[in-house]
């Protein structure tokens, strides 16, 4: 899966052929996790409530540009990097 972006040990991708509703998956040393980019909520998985505070700040601040990764993903076009939380 296409990184888009890695901050704090966090690291944040997008598949190319996903399915509905959009969403992308973090990765935190053991702890994987679906976030559901509209709704700013955990879909599948655990990450740790430090962590997946600092994620969902990130997902608040950036969801234009994580529904344009779908967009993108959905045509198969080269998704961008997104700028990390700092």
């Amino acid at each position: 899966m296409p990184e888009i972006s890695l901050f704090y040990g966090i690291r944040i991708t997008m598949n190319w052929n996903e399915h509905n509703p959009p969403h992308f998956h973090v990765e935190y040393a053991e702890y994987r996790a679906t976030v559901l980019i509209q709704e700013g909520i955990i879909d599948r998985g655990y990450i740790p409530n430090k962590q997946l505070k600092l994620i969902l700040a990130w997902n608040e601040i950036h969801k234009d540009e994580l529904m344009q990764n779908w967009e993108l993903s959905k045509q198969h076009q080269s998704m961008n990097s997104i700028n990390p939380l700092m």
